[in-house]
């Protein structure tokens, strides 16, 4: 592992770089970081390792939708026996990440650029990606009186969620391979790149101070239902059009600790997976149940529904794009290029998928020897 040898441009460490890559990776600014046991269900059973409870952290978000679905049905519970489930979400990456630091979490779901800024920045020491999520969910919609093709967006003012993020290294890179230019910082350049919190993204597009936005679901379908119109789905742009959005990630401390939890709470994710495909409708339901516990509020018919159907609830981690989005935060200047050996341990995955009847995964030669 040579993670030491990884710098930050200096100019993106004045602004916290490494971390901006996290935070509006799925945030969509519902809620606040929260601890919910209100609604969980009672542990029942013998305790995992004799162990009383185990923390996990996600978002209140649907691409975290196998945390939201397992959580509200049930299901991650019942893997886990008599050890209770505490959760606690969360809207940036960073802050999971340093509750994962801290011990105040022990699982978390969260997207791969705080992932990989989490592991580099301990030198591949605080956490292991253990499994997948999510692939999908992001889309750039536009004012269809402005843009009407994708030549049309040179010259316009596109939002992304914030500097550095992965949908703001996703956009950056596409403007690379179009062949225009955009300083990545400023966000100046053939293209306007205007850095904007998700959930202040559909007023910015009702008062037209931008003309479309690259962002993650709900917020592209709430766009739509502003008026805004589907230009691009980002899944089209990668193999088999899958590409991570949401990883499963342990710190390695309790990883090594407690295998037997792990693997309990991965049962759950893949009992999940499964319920969430073959029960869409309900499972659609039951994410927008949650959200309204957590939030307060549920996502209304228009823009939920066409939010669904565009994110895949899957075991895999997708190895290969999450080296394809660090390769891409290198080209657009964020990152010099890290070390992401061993950043997987897909091990106990693989052993609940072979229990299951289900093919293994790869981690792409970057998991653990």
């Amino acid at each position: 592992m040579h993670a030491t040898r990884t710098t930050v441009r200096r100019s993106l460490v004045a602004v916290a770089a490494l971390p901006l890559l996290a935070v509006a990776l799925t945030a969509c600014g519902y809620g606040s970081e929260s601890t919910d046991d209100k609604v969980a269900p009672a542990a029942k059973g013998d305790k995992i390792d004799g162990l009383d409870t185990v923390k996990i952290g996600y978002f209140p978000n649907l691409t975290h939708a196998t945390a939201l679905v397992g959580h509200q049905e049930g299901i991650l519970q019942k893997e886990l026996g008599g050890t209770k489930l505490s959760a606690t979400t969360f809207n940036a990456g960073p802050s999971e990440i340093e509750a994962l630091n801290a011990g105040s979490i022990d699982i978390g779901f969260i997207g791969p650029s705080p992932s990989i800024n989490g592991y580099v920045k301990s030198q591949g020491k605080n956490l292991r990606i253990i499994g997948g999520s999510a692939s999908g969910g992001v889309k750039l919609v536009v004012n269809p009186e402005k843009i009407k093709t994708l030549d049309d967006l040179k010259g316009k003012k596109i939002a992304t969620p914030q500097l550095g993020n992965t949908q703001d290294v996703a956009f950056l890179h596409w403007i690379n391979e179009k062949g225009w230019k955009v300083d990545a910082e400023s966000g100046k350049g053939d293209v306007s790149v205007v850095r904007t919190e998700n959930k202040v993204t559909p007023n910015a597009y009702l008062s037209g101070s931008i003309d479309g936005a690259w962002v993650p679901e709900p917020t592209a379908s709430k766009l739509v239902s502003d008026g805004a119109k589907v230009l691009l789905d980002e899944s089209t742009l990668w193999p088999d059009k899958k590409f991570v959005i949401t990883n499963i990630i342990v710190s390695q401390k309790f990883l090594n600790e407690h295998p037997s939890v792990v693997e309990a709470v991965l049962r759950g994710t893949v009992k999940t997976n499964a319920w969430i495909n073959a029960n869409p409708d309900k499972a659609k339901e039951s994410a927008n149940a949650k959200l309204k516990d957590l939030t307060g509020k549920a996502l209304p018919a228009e823009v939920i529904d066409p939010a669904w159907p565009s994110i895949q609830f899957i075991d895999d981690p997708l190895a290969a794009t999450l080296q394809a989005q660090a390769d891409h935060a290198v080209n657009a200047g964020f990152l010099q290029k890290p070390d992401l050996a061993g950043i997987y341990d897909l091990k106990p995955l693989n052993k609940v998928l072979e229990a299951e009847g289900k093919p293994a995964v790869a981690d792409a030669g970057l998991g653990v020897k």
